[in-house]
């Protein structure tokens, strides 16, 4: 039997205000130009008096440019459908907008040089212009060259080219003939190139050295028999099965480390990175840390006078019939969307830097010295109490944000840790530990490495009571092998 029944339920749901203001906080500086852009097309009541070819006459609402001291991104959307013009119209200074940053005009004004040069595919096809084949032979050889990865290798099946062969280009081709093109690429530069497996691009190098060469001889034989030996790092193994004393093997493994693994890499234009632009600048005057936002995110941004203007002059119409209505509902929408995306944008600005200075001040001894082992442990929770805002809003800022400082760039997300305690009840970061780990494992005997067993006692006589298999997590973290893959003869 159906029964109806009232039930009260409290939903939290985010105002286009806040969703906005999110969003633009999580978007880093590289992007936030473009992002900017985008709103400057789509709505014409905003403006950036930056790109603007004659300066407009001052007007009466250079006041959307000052930080609204109401303005919450967590309040409630209001309605407001009551629409007062006089909010559009108030004193305007633009300047006041963008002095508290740093002025990268000069920086911005510098022309980036292009670069002109052949990509890794581009070079290998320039390469088979000039071999003479026969067309289908050409046809194969641009599959086989389409087929490669970023890497230079060919992990794509001898079958699977084929069929595309057949359905694409309508070739009929055996595997024979696949196979002897695919002899042909490889013979082409950088050594390596078009190799099935890494013991096969390693081979391929070394063919193309000295072939009387004793020591490339053996580096041959290792590779092509020897190969999981040689990475594991066996080598009294290696000494027993090619009768080899130790000066010997020390030339070959050598020459065996000089290969590229990843040939492909060698003709990658590099364009693709993303480049990094700091967010926040820290520097040391005389001991005292001074903060600074990129002025890439203070842009000069205001509400359009002429859209100003046509609100004014259609809501004070005498009479209003439908046509006109709709028009003051379009233009009253597009001042709204502007004033919201101006207030986020010092939303934005205002949280950036509030986050910012807390992290700073938590870690002013680090950010002084650079010293890592001055690092004090600190999670999310540490910075979200300290400037009262939720913890997932630190979290936007610390993922997404980088800081230049004099010892380098860095990510917000790094200067975050985990607390361990000593023995004698201190408290200190993970990264002071993992410091500890690196230098320990740099300055070792690296025909005796020492084992994550040796770390373990090290850190123990110095006060930090870590298990084992914590040790190997921080070194697995730092990308350092085990003990016998960093041993050297």
């Amino acid at each position: 039997m159906l029964k109806q029944h009232l039930q009260q339920k409290l939903l939290q749901k985010l105002s286009p205000q806040q969703i906005q203001f999110i969003k633009l906080l999580q978007v880093p500086t590289v992007a936030l130009d473009t992002r900017i852009k985008e709103e400057l097309e789509e709505n014409p009541a905003l403006e950036d008096p930056s790109l603007m070819i004659a300066e407009e006459p001052k007007g009466e609402y250079d006041d959307l440019n000052d930080t609204p001291d109401d303005f919450d991104p967590g309040a409630k959307e209001e309605n407001t459908d009551e629409f007062n013009v006089d909010d559009y119209l108030q004193d305007d200074n633009v300047n006041d907008y963008s002095t508290s940053y740093n002025n990268d005009d000069d920086e911005e004004k510098k022309e980036t040089p292009i670069a002109i040069e052949s990509t890794f595919f581009e070079s290998l096809q320039e390469q088979l212009d000039l071999v003479p084949l026969s067309d289908q032979d050409f046809i194969i050889g641009k599959q086989i060259i389409g087929s490669l990865d970023d890497d230079g290798y060919l992990r794509r099946p001898i079958t699977s080219m084929i069929d595309d062969l057949a359905f694409s280009q309508n070739a009929m081709v055996e595997e024979e003939d696949v196979l002897e093109m695919l002899k042909v690429i490889q013979s082409f530069d950088p050594p390596g190139i078009a190799a099935r497996d890494l013991q096969e691009c390693l081979t391929l190098q070394l063919r193309r050295k000295d072939p009387a060469n004793p020591i490339i001889q053996k580096a041959i034989i290792i590779v092509e028999n020897h190969l999981d030996e040689f990475t594991r790092k066996h080598y009294d193994k290696l000494e027993k099965s090619l009768g080899l004393n130790s000066d010997d093997l020390k030339e070959i493994i050598a020459e065996i480390l000089r290969l590229n693994p990843k040939p492909g890499d060698s003709n990658q234009v590099t364009t693709k990175q993303l480049q990094v632009i700091p967010d926040f600048h820290v520097s040391n005057n005389d001991g005292t840390l001074i903060l600074t936002l990129n002025s890439k995110n203070a842009p000069e941004l205001r509400v359009s006078r002429s859209y100003i203007d046509m609100f004014d002059h259609y809501d004070k119409a005498a009479q209003k019939d439908k046509k006109l209505k709709e028009a003051v509902q379009f233009v009253k929408q597009k001042l709204d969307s502007a004033k919201w995306f101006i207030d986020a944008i010092k939303q934005r600005q205002q949280t950036l830097l509030k986050t910012m200075n807390a992290i700073m001040q938590y870690q002013y001894e680090y950010l002084l010295t650079g010293d890592e082992r001055k690092m004090r442990p600190m999670i999310l929770k540490d910075i979200a109490d300290k400037i009262d805002m939720d913890i997932s809003t630190v979290s936007r800022v610390a993922n997404s944000k980088y800081v230049q400082t004099e010892f380098g760039t860095f990510l917000l997300k790094s200067f975050f840790s985990e607390a361990i305690q000593t023995e004698s009840g201190e408290e200190v970061s993970n990264k002071e530990v993992k410091k500890i780990l690196e230098d320990c494992i740099g300055n070792e005997d690296k025909r005796k490495p020492l084992a994550d067993e040796k770390l373990t006692e090290i850190l123990k006589e110095q006060g930090y009571n870590i298990a084992r298999r914590t040790v190997a997590k921080y070194r697995e973290q730092m990308n350092i092998p085990v003990a016998r893959l960093r041993k050297e003869l």
